[in-house]
């Protein structure tokens, strides 16, 4: 997998667009990290991208928002600052997406700013869509570009103890969606990535 700062590819090319994959639930029993591993595994097989994962799980964010900003609070907004784009790993609970994961966005504002957004969604029935859906309005406030295409998984369509275990079909279906999100997320941090160099953004 290629991390931030490896440098240009071979004969001078752009540097390779840096997608940070946030892994949003930090509940005991979670599914998203396999997901997220498995989303990751698809994501570096790709010379165009540094993929780095930013796991919520892994901060030790305040239970109430301080009057300072703490240290985790810090480094999690310093990890968007750093990406060029982004992948949000979100379940859906409740017809919505996790507090964790609002508490964390809140945390930056500007750094989120003129990057595209791409969702890797999961959940019973619905797939996590509406988790999506929820977290749409939300990225748009922070004047982000949110992809149509993402990976929806139906956890009903899951055997057995692996959350990732289908049919070929689903397995072929889930791959091809992964693909798709991937080559909208390039196109989309490349073009904005000229964009911010070539002009100020105004909001």
């Amino acid at each position: 997998m290629r991390q931030y700062g490896e440098g240009e590819r071979d004969g001078g090319d752009a540097l390779p667009l840096r997608v940070a994959v946030i892994i949003g639930s930090t509940r005991e029993g979670r599914l998203g990290d396999a997901i997220g591993r498995w989303f990751v595994e698809r994501a570096a097989k790709r010379d165009d991208l540094a993929v780095s994962v930013v796991d919520l799980a892994d901060f030790d964010f305040p239970a109430r928002y301080p009057d300072q900003v703490t240290e985790p609070m810090a480094d999690f907004t310093a990890e968007v600052d750093r990406a060029e784009a982004f992948v949000v790993v979100t379940p859906e609970y409740n017809r919505s997406f996790p507090a964790s994961l609002k508490q964390a966005v809140d945390f930056a504002y500007d750094e989120w700013r003129t990057k595209p957004v791409a969702f890797v969604s999961y959940g019973h029935g619905s797939g996590g869509l509406y988790a999506v859906e929820a977290l749409r309005p939300v990225f748009t406030e922070l004047h982000t570009v949110t992809l149509r295409n993402g990976v929806s998984i139906n956890l009903y369509d899951c055997g057995g103890d692996d959350v990732l275990d289908a049919d070929a079909v689903t397995k072929e279906q889930r791959d091809r969606e992964a693909g798709v999100l991937l080559d909208q997320l390039g196109w989309w941090g490349l073009a904005l990535r000229e964009a911010r160099a070539a002009r100020p953004y105004i909001c």
